[in-house]
């Protein structure tokens, strides 16, 4: 899962720490959804996109995985 965090929380001028502040996580927690390091719970996700007005959709993307062909 990839999202725009890192780009929405500069655009608003909000550091890590203040976004963190906002929806009630470590900052560390922000640092790793930047990273892609962390899946937010869905109602991280929720409040984060809400914050920004936004749907959760605009803001996390999921990546389908490849899957291997099957040979027979």
């Amino acid at each position: 899962m990839t999202n725009r965090i890192r780009e929405l929380r500069a655009r608003h001028g909000l550091s890590q720490l203040e976004l963190a502040q906002k929806v009630g996580v470590r900052r560390e927690t922000i640092v790793f959804l930047e990273k892609g390091k962390y899946n937010p719970s869905l109602r991280l996700a929720h409040d984060i996109a809400s914050l920004f007005g936004l749907s959760i959709e605009e803001v996390f993307f999921f990546e389908e995985r490849q899957e291997p062909e099957n040979i027979e």
